[in-house]
C-alpha cells in the first residue's frame, strides 16, 4: 500500500473512509468563515503544495491552521489523501494533530491545531535583531521530541511509516518549545516482511535527502534518520542544510562538518556562535556523536530510531548550568561513528 498515492475517490475508499473517522469534515463556507475568506493578514506562509492561513473555529473556540492545497497540483491531491491518512490514525504528543479537512468540489483544504511559535527553522536561521537565540537545552528537547515523533511512525504505527520530508521547516513548535512533526504529504508506508525498502520516486528536500536514496530510489527507515541527522547537525551548528551564500566548501553542512568530526580541536568551531560558549562540552561531543551515526554514507551503519530516542533523551536529562564549571571541561578523543547501540556510545563519553 503507497499512502501517497490513496485518494478519496478511489478504490482504497474503504480504508481512507475508516481512517478519517477521527477527522471532522468541514465545509468550504466554514473554511471561509474562519479564515475571514482567506484575509491576507492571517496568511501564515507559503509550502511546496499550498498556502497556510491562521484561523478561528467559532463553533469550538479554536485556534487552528489551515493548509489551503494548490488546485492545479497532482501532487497536492496526493499529499491531501497522504496527510489525511496519516494524521488520521497517528496520535502522539510530538506529531501535529489533525483538526479535520475539506473536500468540497475542487477544494482540498487540512486543518491543525495551531502551533503559536511558528517553525524550527523561525527559531534558527536568520533570527531577527529583536529574536532571541535557542539556548542548549531547548535545541535537545527539540531534537527528542522530533526523534520520539519518529520512532512513533517507525516503530508504533501500524503498518509502519516513513515520514521523508523531516526538516526543520516540518518541525513545528508549541508552548515551550514543543516539537511536533507536521507535514506528511511524502509519507510511505515502509517496507514489510522479508523487503528491506520500498522503490520509489525521490522525492524530498535537497540536503536533508539521504544520498542512497537519492541515487538509487531506494527508500527504508534508515532514509529518515539521515535527515534526523541533519537537523540535529543544524540545531548544534545554527547552520542551514543548504547555504549558497557560504563558500563552496561550506555549502553543504554535512560534507563540511564530517572531516570535522575527525579531531576534537574541531568541536567547539562548529556550534553556533549564538550560543555565545553557554554549553556543556561533554554535551556537545555527544551530540555530535549522535549526529555523525546518523549521517553516515552507508544506511546499514546508521543507529535504529528508537536507539537515537534513548541517546537524546539520555541528552536532555543532562541540563547544562553555566554555573557549573565542570560541564564545561574538555576531554580528549575524536568521533569514529560504528555500528552499534547510539545510546552505549553517548553515555561512554
Amino acid at each position: 500500500m503507497e499512502v501517497r498515492n490513496l485518494s478519496l475517490h478511489g478504490g482504497e475508499d474503504s480504508k481512507v473512509g475508516k481512517a478519517i473517522m477521527r477527522a471532522q469534515l468541514f465545509t468550504f463556507d466554514q473554511v471561509i468563515a474562519a479564515t475571514g475568506n482567506f484575509r491576507s493578514d492571517y496568511f501564515l506562509g507559503e509550502g511546496g503544495f499550498g498556502k497556510v492561513y491562521k484561523g478561528f473555529l467559532e463553533d469550538t473556540n479554536e485556534v487552528v491552521a489551515i493548509k489551503q492545497l494548490d488546485q492545479d497540483s497532482l501532487q497536492g491531491s496526493r499529499e491531501f489523501a497522504a496527510e489525511v491518512l496519516t494524521l488520521s490514525t497517528a496520535e502522539h504528543p510530538n506529531l501535529v494533530k489533525l483538526i479535520g479537512f475539506c473536500a468540497e468540489d475542487e477544494q482540498r483544504l487540512l486543518l491543525y491545531e495551531y502551533m503559536p511559535l511558528g517553525s524550527l527553522e523561525n527559531h534558527l536561521h536568520d533570527l531577527s535583531p529583536d529574536q532571541k537565540p535557542l539556548d542548549w537545552n531547548t535545541r535537545m528537547e527539540i531534537a527528542a521530541g522530533m526523534a520520539r515523533g519518529l520512532e512513533y511512525l517507525h516503530v508504533k504505527m501500524k503498518p509502519p511509516v516513513i515520514y521523508r520530508d523531516l526538516k526543520c521547516s516540518n518541525i513545528l513548535l508549541g508552548e515551550g518549545y514543543h516539537a511536533r512533526l507536521s507535514d506528511f504529504g511524502l509519507a510511505r508506508v515502509g517496507p514489510s516482511g522479508d523487503k528491506t525498502h520500498v522503490s520509489t520516486r525521490v522525492m524530498g528536500t535537497y540536503g536533508y535527502c539521504a544520498p542512497d536514496y537519492a541515487m538509487t530510489g531506494q527508500l527504508t527507515f534508515k532514509s529518515d534518520i539521515y535527515s534526523l541527522g541533519v537537523v540535529l547537525l543544524e540545531l548544534i551548528t545554527g547552520r542551514k542544510a543548504v547555504d549558497y551564500s557560504k563558500d563552496r566548501n561550506e555549502q553543504y553542512l554535512v560534507a563540511w562538518a564530517r572531516p570535522l568530526f575527525k579531531d576534537r580541536r574541531n568541536f567547539s568551531q562548529m556550534v553556533d556562535p549564538l550560543l555565545q560558549g553557554q554549553y556543556p562540552m561533554k554535551g556537545l561531543y555527544q551530540a555530535l556523536a549522535v549526529a555523525a551515526m546518523c549521517v553516515q554514507e552507508q544506511p546499514n551503519m546508521r543507529p535504529a530510531i528508537s536507539d537515537v530516542v534513548m541517546a537524546l533523551n539520555y541528552l536532555t536529562v543532562q541540563k547544562y548550568n553555566p554555573n557549573n564549571s565542570a560541564q564545561s571541561s574538555r576531554r580528549s578523543m575524536t568521533l569514529s561513528p560504528g555500528k552499534g547501540r547510539v545510546a552505549d556510545h553517548v553515555k561512554s563519553f
